[in-house]
This record gives C-alpha cells, structure tokens and sequence, in this order.
C-alpha cells in the first residue's frame, strides 16, 4: 500500500441562524460557506437551458460497469479530500478489481431527487424543513445543466412527483413554498416512484450519478411496496440515499431503522439535526430555578436559533458530502463466470491510511444489458 503523507481536510463548522434573520442573508450566508467547503461554483443562480431529459420505463442500468461513491473522513468526521487512485483497493466477492475510473472532482454531475414527507409529524417545524429543502435544491441544483434534480411528496395517499427531473432550480423551490403537510405517510412508495416514474437524463447512472434525500422521520403507514422491495430497487438502480431525519429529540422509531437501513446500504448517511439540542443539559439538581433547567431559555430566541442551526449544519454535511465524495467505476472480473442478476454481490474499499471512516454502497446486482 502506498503511505500517505499529506492529508487535506474539510472541516464542516455548525453555525447558527436566528429566528429574525430574514431569508436572503440565510441563503447568502449558507451559499458562501458551502461553496468554501466544497469548492463547488454556486454564486450563479441564473437559469440555464434545461437539460433534454429522456422519457424512461422503469429506471434501468443496462451496462456492467459498477460505479462506487466513496466517503473518507478521519476520526474527527472531518472529509479526506485529497486522496489518489493508488490509495484505494476494491473488491468485488473478495476478489480485487482493476479500477476503470477515478475522480475526485467536486463537480461531478448528479441527478437528485428530493423527497419531502407531507404528514402531520412535519407541521411544528415546517417552515424550517421548507427553507432546508429549498436550500438544498439551490446548492445541489446551481443552473448548471449537468446538475438536475425533481421533487417526490409523500402522504397518506400516493407519492407524487410535484416537479420532473430538470434543472431549473427555481422550478423546484416555487413548488416546495407552496406545500402544506396532512395525514399520514406512504415512504416507501415515493422511493419506488423515484426509481421508476421520472425523466430521465442521458448519461445515468454515471454521468450524473444518482442521489436521493429524503427529507422526513422514516416512518411509513400507507406504502404498497415494502422496505426490502424499494432497498434492492435502489442498489440495483445505483442510487444512493442520503436523509435528514425529522425525528424529535429522545425519540427513537422504526422509522430511524428504515432510514439507517436505507442510507447505510446505498453508500448514504443520515443526519439528525434535532438529536443534539439538548447536549448541553447539566441536570435539574445542577443548576436549580423556579424558571426549570432551562439550557435554552423560553423567550429568547435561542430555542428556535438551535433548530435552525441543526438544520442547516444537516443541509450542510449532506451538500458537502455529495460533493467531496471520490467516484470509483470498475467493469467486475468475475474470473469468467456469469453472475446471475437475481443474486446481490457484496463491495468492499480499503483505503491505504490509517484511523479514517470508509463509506460506500455495500453491493450491487449484476444487470446484463
């Protein structure tokens, strides 16, 4: 293995917005400190012409080739950024494979889908997870027209694609100001209709890559599809799952289950930006009042600025690593023999550095085109 002497680091800083901060300075503030982070060129918000995206069946890979986003962070979750080729080794069944392609650059083309989770558990903080989304779609779809993206809602009723895939970002965020939240959720669904009922862009699976966030606690009570069906329909379309959990401080669900499940076996990761609000909570017998041991005083403001800065910090780690991730592509020596399609083949990247993190799609299926 090579030894590696220099490592550059992304450090992504939580930062803070306050209840009165108006939305311009958000987005201006939050725009400024992603495009620091990922070097990624977002000060134009000027619409391009719109891809020509090409009417699809069912999303179907129809060559060998596998391609493997990867995530290196250090034990500080902090990105290593500036890895080369001869720093990794992947492995397909155990057996080592050649790598066709690598890249690190930080404007590899996607295609994203958003999905928003429209049932009642998203009413409290809704007008914040409406700003997170509308700025995620502004980063991760900059007017570029080799950057997409189209939006999927989830209720109690079937998903609905509200925008098709284009990349006119605008589009997107008109749509997601006008949404209002009611009943219950059909999760897996919309994952299913994100695989199988959207334009696609010619190029797909490569170039772009797939990224799905959902936007949402996990949770599903009105899906026809289950979680495994919309897993493997996932790995074999090659996307990968990234998720802002809405899920309340101290609760735990099965929805969190389904998310981690989902994020984890993609390549993905999810974010809980309301977990950690109470982190700093010493204890009623520490700190007595009449008031309660309040770490976040009521009337101050500094309640809603820390859900704030929770959600943004997620929108943040999600936009930064999206694009910091290093793109591998390889063809699979199975050493002649044909690997069925029906059987799921694991994946496994070593990178030649010590104490780092290595995230990356678990496996994949074998499509013949």
């Amino acid at each position: 293995m090579q030894n590696v002497t220099r490592v550059e680091v992304r450090t992504l800083n939580a930062f803070h917005v306050g209840l009165q901060c108006d939305r311009m300075y958000r987005r201006q503030f939050f725009s400024a400190l992603t495009a620091a982070l990922a070097a990624t060129p977002l000060a134009s918000r000027r619409a391009f012409a719109q891809a020509a995206p090409t009417p699809s069946a069912p999303i179907r890979v129809q060559v060998n080739e596998v391609i493997v986003p990867v995530t290196v962070t250090d034990d500080k979750g902090r990105f290593v950024s500036n890895l080369d080729k001869a720093d990794f080794r992947i492995f397909d069944e155990g057996k080592e494979q050649k790598i066709d392609y690598f890249s690190r650059d930080r404007s590899q083309p996607v295609v994203a889908g958003f999905l928003l989770d429209m049932s009642n558990t998203m009413k409290i903080h809704w007008a914040k997870y409406q700003d997170a989304a509308s700025e995620l779609v502004l980063n991760m779809v900059p007017g570029d027209p080799r950057f997409s993206g189209y939006l999927i809602t989830y209720g109690s009723e079937k998903p609905e694609l509200q925008v098709d895939t284009t990349s006119d970002s605008e589009k997107l965020v008109e749509k997601i100001r006008k949404l209002k939240p009611a009943g219950g959720a059909a999760f897996f669904d919309a994952i299913y209709m994100a695989c199988v009922n959207r334009k696609l862009v010619k190029g797909e699976p490569y170039e772009p890559r797939r990224i799905l966030v959902v936007i949402g606690d996990g949770h599903d009570t009105a899906s026809k599809k289950s979680l495994g069906e919309v897993l493997e329909l996932a790995q074999r379309n090659l996307i990968t799952i990234f998720a802002m959990s809405t899920a309340a401080f101290g609760f735990a669900t099965d929805g969190d289950k389904n998310l981690e499940q989902l994020a984890g076996e993609t390549g993905g990761r999810v974010e809980y930006p309301l977990n950690h609000l109470y982190k700093d909570v010493s204890g009623f017998l520490s700190t007595p009042s009449d008031d309660g041991n309040y770490a976040l005083k009521v009337g101050t403001g500094g309640y809603a600025a820390e859900i704030s800065g929770g959600i943004f910090k997620a929108v943040t780690d999600i936009s930064g690593e999206v694009t910091t991730q290093y793109i591998i592509r390889y063809t699979p020596d199975t050493g002649g023999a044909v690997a069925a399609e029906k059987v799921f083949r694991k994946i496994k990247v070593n990178v030649a550095l010590p104490n780092v993190k290595v995230r990356y799609r678990n496996g994949y299926y074998p499509v013949h085109g």
